[in-house]
Order: C-alpha cells, then sequence, then structure tokens
C-alpha cells in the first residue's frame, strides 16, 4: 500500500501519529511530542501486522525522512508538496518584497506542475543569479563583532527547496505506482474529526475521550 504518515496536535503534549492508505486509517498511536522514534514504532506494528508498504509520503521532517530511508532504502519516499509551500511561506510569506524573493516563490509555486528537471534548471538559474545577494553580510545586531547573512530567511527557503528535491518529484519516477503527493488525506482527515474532539470539553483526557477518537478514525465516514 501506499502509506501515508502524518501527525496532529490537540495541545503541545497532546497528540497523535495517523497512517493512513487508500483512504482510510489504517494505525494511529498517541504521542507527547513528534519524535521520530513514534513513527518508527508505528511502522513496527504495521509490519508485524502483515502490511507491506509500496511508497511513503510524509511532511517533510528531516528525522523521519531519514529513519524511512534507512529502514526501507528500496521504497519510494515522496515529501509533500503542501508542506514545502508552507515552508516556503514561513520563511518568505505570500508577498515578499525583495525580486528574489518574489522570483524564488514563483519558481515553488511551480513544483506540482513541473518535472524534476526543469524545476532543478530554474533553481540553479534563480542561485547563479542571485549568488553575490545571498552572500551579503552584515553586523549581528546583538553582538557587533559578529556578521550574519542579511537574507538568512531568503536563504533558508532556497535550502529548504535544494535539500529536499530528491523526494519532490518521486511520483514521477514510480508512475505506476500512483504515489500520493501530499499528505492532505490525513490533513482532511484531522479537520473532520479534531473539532468534534475538542468540542467536548468534558471528555478530555479520559477513556471515553479515547473511545471517541477510536471511534471516529476507525469510522471515517462518522467523522
Amino acid at each position: 500500500m501506499n502509506l501515508i504518515m502524518d501527525a496532529t496536535f490537540f495541545k503541545r503534549t497532546d497528540g497523535l501519529v495517523v497512517c493512513r492508505a487508500n483512504g482510510e486509517n489504517v494505525y494511529w498511536k498517541e504521542i507527547p511530542s513528534e519524535k521520530v522514534e513514534y513513527y518508527g514504532q508505528c511502522l513496527d506494528v504495521l509490519e508485524a501486522a502483515g502490511f507491506r508498504f509500496r511508497s511513503f509520503t510524509i511532511d517533510g521532517r528531516r528525522g523521519v525522512r531519514q529513519l524511512l530511508l534507512e529502514r526501507h532504502p528500496e521504497i519510494p519516499l515522496q515529501l509533500c508538496h503542501f508542506h514545502q509551500l508552507l515552508t516556503i511561506t514561513h520563511y518568505l510569506t505570500t508577498r515578499p518584497k525583495l525580486p528574489a524573493g518574489k522570483e524564488l516563490r514563483d519558481i515553488a509555486l511551480t513544483l506540482t506542475k513541473t518535472t524534476r528537471e526543469e524545476f532543478v534548471k530554474r533553481l540553479k538559474h534563480w542561485h547563479c543569479r542571485w549568488d553575490g545577494f545571498l552572500k551579503e553580510r552584515t553586523f549581528d545586531p546583538h553582538n557587533k563583532r559578529r556578521w550574519q547573512f542579511t537574507h538568512r530567511r531568503l536563504r533558508s527557503a532556497y535550502r529548504s527547496l535544494k535539500t529536499n528535491v530528491p523526494w519532490l518529484f518521486t511520483y514521477q519516477d514510480h508512475p505506476r505506482l500512483h504515489i500520493p503527493t501530499t499528505t492532505n488525506s490525513c490533513d482532511g482527515s484531522f479537520a473532520h474529526w479534531k473539532p468534534k474532539v475538542t468540542l467536548h470539553r468534558s471528555i478530555e483526557r479520559n477513556c471515553r475521550r479515547k473511545k471517541m477518537i477510536n471511534y471516529l478514525l476507525e469510522r471515517p465516514d462518522a467523522a
């Protein structure tokens, strides 16, 4: 199966990691934080139950990516396009002021409608054009004896795209597998049942709350 893995939180130390395939929640686990080991435990349970994987789709968390590559290097790994664009927006905002930022965001927005070769070509061209600009430095405002890169957020946005490119177009390498390009299946599920759980504050953190979550996850139509 094509496995999608993602986590969601009700509060800072109160969350769930959910595994979905073919539109169904196949496994979920309560977690106090988004540690990589919890994703590994989910894999252990699924593999022990006899599940076999054709691909993995994750949100891009580096530790989870490394875990999957180490445990199953032979299985295609796809990073979520939606989360990649969220990362770019985090660094550049939706309306960058700098011309370099505007151009980089425009490149990022082609992610869902281009090929790896074309994307890499445009990214390299952008970097050559703005290389000197990216290397500009200024004094650290908190320590006048130290320098820092002037356009740190722009550099971070570029580094994110450059680092993740090998796993952003995996679905194009394996067209017959029909690999999901986003974790939206999980995110959409969260959007349906999380409000129902948070609405009932009286059952918070007790066995009835757990039963309610299990019921909603076992029966997506009930959400």
